[in-house]
């Protein structure tokens, strides 16, 4: 490798948001048993993106990797939009869930929400739930009930409803992890 190769816009981009997003969510863990960092989460979901759907938009894949910042993090709008520019913001955004508003209500919105979602935010959006699901199924979080799990699942189910129909590779692994609730959950 020549040392003076530098690494392509895309590769530093997504390089940027990888870094900034390990700075915002540092001190979070996920709920399993593991106390996996939070920060793994994003990067799993840019991978499933760019490995399963075959994603190459970098515009796509940093704003995966940022998807959780400003819904979990002190991270702004304005802050992602300086830093990133206007569509990664756009994407995340889409992605974003308000945080003021009971958690049946935010829950309640992703459902509506889903089917008008732009293409891009379509596939962060189905790429998050999937990694989540896939999640669920192995590790689920520690205080979490069989039937707490089960809820779950039917309720990513009814999101991913509505952003099925842009990334035919994406739907088709879902399809997969549905197939995999159904057995250790019951039902459809």
């Amino acid at each position: 490798m020549n040392p003076n190769t530098f690494p392509s816009p895309a590769t530093a981009e997504l390089l940027a948001a990888v870094k900034f997003a390990a700075e915002k969510h540092a001190d979070q863990r996920r709920k399993n048993q593991a106390g996996t960092p939070y920060i793994n989460h994003p990067i799993e979901v840019a991978e499933h993106l760019a490995q399963v759907g075959n994603v190459t938009d970098t515009s796509i894949l940093v704003a995966a990797i940022l998807h959780d910042t400003v819904e979990d993090t002190d991270t702004s709008e304005a802050e992602l939009c300086e830093r990133f520019g206007d569509e990664v913001t756009g994407f995340v955004m889409e992605c974003t869930d308000d945080k003021s508003l009971p958690k049946a209500e935010r829950k309640r919105l992703q459902v509506v929400h889903a089917p008008n979602m732009t293409a891009g935010a379509k596939q962060i959006k189905l790429a998050d739930k999937a990694c989540n699901l896939r999640s669920l199924l192995i590790d689920p979080p520690l205080a979490w009930s069989t039937e707490r799990q089960a809820e779950y699942f039917r309720w990513g189910q009814d999101v991913v409803a509505g952003l099925r129909g842009v990334n035919a590779d994406l739907d088709a692994d879902f399809e997969i992890i549905i197939e995999a609730g159904q057995k250790k959950f019951g039902g459809s």
